[in-house]
């Protein structure tokens, strides 16, 4: 109850606006028409009888008999309670559901429901054949036809027996609130078939009145229906609080636990069978003034009875409340202390007397480090009068005068330590242990509102509103193949109004991963050139149809979008993409020639044509009419039997009278293949047929994929055409210029990518004084996830950061809104939504803000972010930094984000002379120097190192667990530091898994205890605690039967002390402190006793990650694991893996967690292994 917050209400009346008061609604119960009543029920009483005698008849076994028997028998019991209760119309949707019939309501939630699958298959068809003739059944008493559709009269309804007079007065109740259009409502009914039934009428009748929506969430069930998916019951969950379903049918799955603020009615089809039941549901209408709606049968006088009394209940418990709130809390009256001395707080009016003193010094107590062989406790010395705390306080001792009453002298020491607790900063000025209140900050902080919804950025440097400014920067982009193909590719020209920084012009060299093999691009600024109102508008058709038409392969509304009008004042991405001149032409930098080529029309033709005078003998029919060879040629034409686009290369020498070989090895003619393939008789079957290619898909070419050459190929094989079956959509262009911009998109992307990273740089840049300037390819691979799957991201920058936050920061708030989230790229990159410069067709529209150090971006668009990648980003930014730019660069950036460090070095005092020429009595000082080759310049740091906190001797001041600097945390961060720096710089390259691995394996606790075992640190450890010596030897005689001699890895199942992988964290914290700092001591002094360091052929991954990994790829199901405590010192754990319907499970027990998991993984995972192979 320390440090918490209670609310509560000033009156009854402000808790009556948030409670709704209940509402009866009655109804009479109308009996369904008798004749037809009977015939229906005859006839579903008859097909049950028919059915149960299915299994016997096919020859099923006893028990997959009985099983069948039973599901018919429940469903048929299904359709009764259906056919009493609801109606025939509503029995007959049950009926659908059962057999999965066309349109029926399982259809529409297969894909997120789990179907009954206990049955062998014919034990389900025979289940399914009853459920579709019940359905029949049922059909025969309901109308049908386009001109009928149910509720278009409800009383008559009602009077057919379609809907019963409950249903009628459901749907009433919900009308009465047609006005309403936010309304957010939950009708809770007991069963399932009903919450089925009435979402399908819901859907079907509310369109007539209102926009509503609903849906239906029902927990599992037995009677063969289909059962939601907990991921699905979520998600309508969540539509619900959004608005868009606005009434769920539910059971009472959600009775409890849902808490959406507008929920303003709660409708209760059928009543609540418990107390419990009526004041969970009653408690979902959140909003003031809501309602709470109860249905009863009129004539159910006991229903009525039993829901007063549950009202009558929670009135007496509320009264009953509200009579202990009335009570106030009157202010402490010094007097009634009886004169008792107290110590107060002015600020905060906090207290502590006598006799709550010895209380709030053992609280705090219990509240320092600790561990299974030490708990932290004050110890009183009557013969000196002086109460002794634990060495992890800073206050080590308390004593007392001795003319002090006998009776109070305890207390009187205890008050005393409060005071000088509070006076240091130990006990907070509501006297509450500081460590409480970090908890407590740490939680709050945690549970800050984020908000997932987050910006995705677009670099203002590709953004324009076309200014009268008529100069442009011109950059050819070069491509060379790495393979042989014969289709060559050509350079290509962006022409933009910005010019891009140096280094980022340098940092696009890079390869894209191709069908064919790899090819290389590369940036060169080429300089400026100026373009007229009237070029950039024929540039800019020509790029717009040559990327609309690879993209989509569709010429659907081309011409429309290229005549269409181009304000200019609109924002909008601004820049070219221009064929290059080939080498020989230069220093001519674009093709002009062929940028000229757009829609085919007949009059362009003729002035090509005149213009080339071209002395070709004839040309050939086509879509056009009869067209010059010359045209063809190297053009994009469109067939419209087949719905296809081809890039013409030449002539062949066939003809339509030519041979054919189909791919059933006949020999036809081109002409009869037409014929008996798409039904079109050649005209001119003397023309010569064209040599198309199909044009080339837009891929992602960033990714690192496996090729699939000769799939791909096959597609980009010449095909003969007709060339009457031809229409001309572009001419002339080289099927080399279609290939060239097909990799457009994605080198666009990546240099997009790179303009936001130097856009997060440069805004980091304005705001700091250092000189310190991080390669952009840096940022860029921090701001990468591991989604985007391309050849670099973010985790092993990730990793390093990490252990420098370890390091770095004690206690820190990530506080400051930097906008990182709009930075980040967070999704694979698509072709298909990539954004064609000047174009107008899709629905995209950029707007502007503004970055904190006032530069201008765009929002592109909003995409879903976790608040865990926003973090694993900080912390891979701080790795980049922290990797090309050092320290200095890495603490820069922390504080220009709101991450406060205090990293100045501040020499190590003394506090006491006490431990001198002391320390050689308590420990072989020359003896652990020489281990560690490293010479104390003050040896009670070492003394303190490997003092464990059950040592009490008086002359020592502190121990390891919280000394004066923390030695055991501070040497844990620094190891951390300095093998993540040694691996990431030792092995460069290394893949994130493997550098995580490496670091995890390498500085675990295990890892450590093995080291100080091995150098025989346990001997030297000052404690006094009996079962830490036990458990010691009971380690060191199971190390020596261990065959492995390194000091990393999980290959060892014994259970180490903590104590003593701690004491070699508490000397490399020793020794940081005692050498001024010195990280390069510190790790030439450890590193010796964790040799032979892991290496990446070495590294064995830990079995619980292993496991994880091995189900995620293969979709097998991990189960929760089952924890318990067996003891005091030790704790069980049960793994278990169901993999293709068979269970694989292994309970481990160990000292902690930690082993016991690792432990029953290892047995699980050499199970799976073996399975597999």
């Amino acid at each position: 109850m320390m440090n918490s917050k209670v609310y509560t209400c000033a009156s009854e009346s402000v808790l009556a606006q948030s409670i709704p008061i209940p509402k009866f609604k009655y109804y009479s119960r109308k009996k369904i028409p008798c004749t037809s009543y009977e015939q229906l029920y005859g006839d579903l009483q008859s097909l049950q009888e028919k059915h149960l005698l299915s299994p016997k008849m096919l020859g099923l076994e006893e028990l997959a008999a009985d099983t069948t028997r039973k599901r018919i028998k429940k469903i048929f019991s299904a359709l009764k309670f259906c056919l009493d209760e609801l109606g025939f119309w509503l029995g007959l949707k049950a009926a659908q559901s059962y057999s999965c019939n066309e349109n029926g309501i399982c259809n529409e939630t297969a894909a997120d429901s789990i179907t009954c699958r206990k049955l062998d298959l014919l034990s389900q068809g025979i289940v399914e054949s009853f459920s579709l003739d019940s359905f029949h059944a049922f059909s025969t008493y309901v109308p049908s036809g386009p001109e009928w559709s149910i509720g278009s009269n409800v009383e008559a309804n009602m009077d057919a027996g379609l809907l019963t007079s409950k249903v009628v007065c459901l749907i009433e109740s919900l009308l009465e609130y047609r006005d309403l259009e936010d309304i957010r409502c939950i009708v809770f009914v007991e069963r399932v078939i009903t919450a089925v039934a009435l979402h399908y009428l819901l859907n079907e009748l509310l369109p007539k009145y209102n926009s509503w929506k609903s849906k239906y969430i029902a927990g599992n069930n037995y009677s063969g229906l289909q059962s939601q998916t907990r991921k699905k019951q979520n998600e309508i969950v969540e539509e619900f609080r959004k608005g868009m379903v606005n009434i769920i049918v539910a059971t009472s799955i959600l009775e409890e636990g849902l808490d959406v603020q507008s929920c303003n009615l709660v409708i209760r089809f059928d009543h609540p069978s418990t107390v419990c039941s009526f004041i969970q549901s009653r408690g979902r209408a959140r909003m003031q003034h809501s309602d709470y709606i109860l249905m009863i049968d009129s004539e159910d006088s006991a229903t009525r009875s039993r829901l007063e009394k549950y009202l009558d209940s929670v009135d007496i418990m509320r009264k009953a409340s509200l009579c202990h709130a009335l009570v106030p809390c009157s202010p402490l009256d010094q007097s009634s202390l009886n004169d008792e001395e107290v110590y107060s707080v002015e600020s905060t009016g906090a207290t502590v007397t006598l006799s709550s003193s010895v209380g709030l010094i053992q609280f705090y107590c219990s509240r320092l480090p600790s561990d299974c062989y030490f708990k932290p406790a004050p110890r009183w010395d009557e013969k000196t009068l002086t109460l002794h705390l634990p060495k992890s306080c800073p206050l080590q001792k308390v004593v007392v005068q001795e003319n002090i009453n006998s009776r109070i002298v305890k207390q009187t020491a205890c008050l005393e330590a409060c005071k000088k607790l509070h006076e240091i900063g130990a006990l907070t000025d509501h006297l509450v242990p500081d460590i409480v209140v970090e908890e407590g900050d740490a939680k709050e902080c945690g549970n800050e509102p984020y908000i997932e919804e987050q910006p995705c950025y677009f670099p203002a440097e590709l953004v324009g509103c076309r200014p009268n400014n008529s100069m442009y920067h011109c950059y050819l982009i070069e491509l060379k193949q790495k393979f042989v193909y014969d289709v060559p590719v050509h350079d290509i020209v962006l022409v933009m109004r910005s010019e891009l920084d140096s280094d980022l012009v340098g940092s696009m060299h890079f390869d894209l991963d191709v069908d064919t093999g790899s090819l290389a691009v590369n940036f060169k600024y080429v300089g400026v050139t100026h373009l007229n109102p009237e070029l950039v508008l024929m540039c800019r058709r020509f790029q717009i149809t040559l990327l609309r038409v690879l993209i989509d392969h569709n010429l659907n509304n081309l011409k429309d979008l290229l005549d269409g009008d181009y304000p200019g004042d609109d924002i909008e991405i601004d820049y070219l993409l221009l064929p290059a001149a080939g080498k020989d032409r230069r220093p001519l930098i674009i093709e002009w020639e062929r940028i000229t080529p757009l829609l085919f029309s007949s009059e362009k033709y003729c002035e090509y044509h005149h213009f080339n005078n071209c002395s070709l003998p004839k040309g050939v029919q086509t879509k056009h009419g009869c067209v010059c060879i010359c045209m063809l040629r190297n053009s994009l034409v469109y067939t419209p039997h087949n719905g296809h686009v081809y890039c013409i290369s030449g002539i062949s020498g066939l003809n339509g009278n030519s041979l054919l070989k189909t791919r059933d090895g006949r020999s036809v003619t081109y002409k009869k293949y037409y014929e008996e393939r798409h039904g079109i008789k050649l005209c001119f079957d003397q023309d010569s047929l064209l040599e198309g290619r199909r044009i080339f898909q837009v891929q992602n070419y960033l990714t690192q994929r496996c090729r699939k050459r000769k799939e791909r190929e096959s597609s980009y094989t010449s095909v003969q055409l007709p060339p009457e079956l031809c229409s001309i959509i572009m001419s002339p262009i080289s099927i080399s210029t279609f290939y060239s911009f097909s990799l457009v998109p994605s080198i666009m992307h990546r240099l997009e990518s790179l303009l936001i990273a130097v856009n997060f740089r440069n805004m980091h840049l304005d705001h700091c004084t250092q000189n310190d300037v991080i390669p952009v390819i840096k940022v860029l691979e921090a701001i990468t996830t591991k989604k985007c799957q391309e050849a670099f991201n973010l985790e092993s920058l990730e990793t390093l950061g990490d252990s420098f936050l370890k390091y770095a920061v004690t206690l820190c708030k990530f506080g400051c809104d930097r906008k990182l989230p709009g930075f980040i790229r967070s999704e694979c990159f698509d072709p298909k939504k990539w954004i064609i410069p000047g174009d107008r067709s899709g629905s995209y529209a950029l707007s502007e803000e503004r970055l904190p150090s006032r530069r201008k971006i765009y929002v592109k668009e909003s995409r879903k972010l976790k608040s865990k990648r926003v973090a694993d980003v900080v912390e891979a930014l701080i790795g980049a930094f922290l990797s090309t730019g050092g320290e200095s660069a890495a603490l820069s950036l922390m504080d220009w984000m709101g991450i406060k460090v205090d990293f100045h070095i501040t020499p190590y005092e003394r506090i006491s002379n006490t431990l001198d020429g002391y320390a050689e009595k308590l420990l072989n000082v020359k003896h652990l120097e020489s281990m560690l080759n490293y010479s104390f310049c003050d040896p009670s740091l070492l003394v303190e190192a490997l003092t464990h906190g059950s040592y009490m001797l008086p002359d020592i001041p502190r121990c390891y667990q919280l000394s004066f600097v923390a030695l055991e945390f501070l040497g844990d961060s620094v190891l951390d530091y300095l093998m993540t720096m040694y691996f990431y710089y030792k092995y460069p390259g290394l893949t994130p898994k493997l550098l995580t691995g490496m670091r995890s394996a390498s500085t675990n606790n295990d890892c450590y205890a093995r080291s100080a075992i091995k150098f025989e640190l346990h001997k030297h450890i000052l404690h006094a605690s009996q079962g830490l010596h036990r458990h010691v030897v009971k380690t060191v005689n199971n190390f020596e039967k261990l065959s492995s001699e390194s000091t990393f890895g999980w290959d060892s199942e014994t259970t180490f002390p903590k104590v003593l992988g701690d004491v070699v964290e508490s000397l490399a914290g020793a020794i940081l402190v005692d050498s001024g700092y010195n990280r390069e001591i510190v790790f030439q002094s450890i590193r010796p006793l964790l040799e032979p360091l892991i290496t990446p052929e070495t590294l064995i991954f830990h079995p619980a990650m292993e496991l994880t990994e091995l189900c995620q790829k293969r979709q097998y199901h991990m189960k929760e694991p089952i924890i318990k405590s067996c003891n005091e010192c030790m704790t069980s754990i049960t793994i278990e893996v169901e993999a293709n319907g068979i269970s694989f499970k292994h309970t481990a027990t160990a000292a902690n967690k930690r082993t016991a998991k690792m432990i029953a993984s290892k047995v699980v995972l050499k199970s799976l292994k073996e399975q597999i192979l």
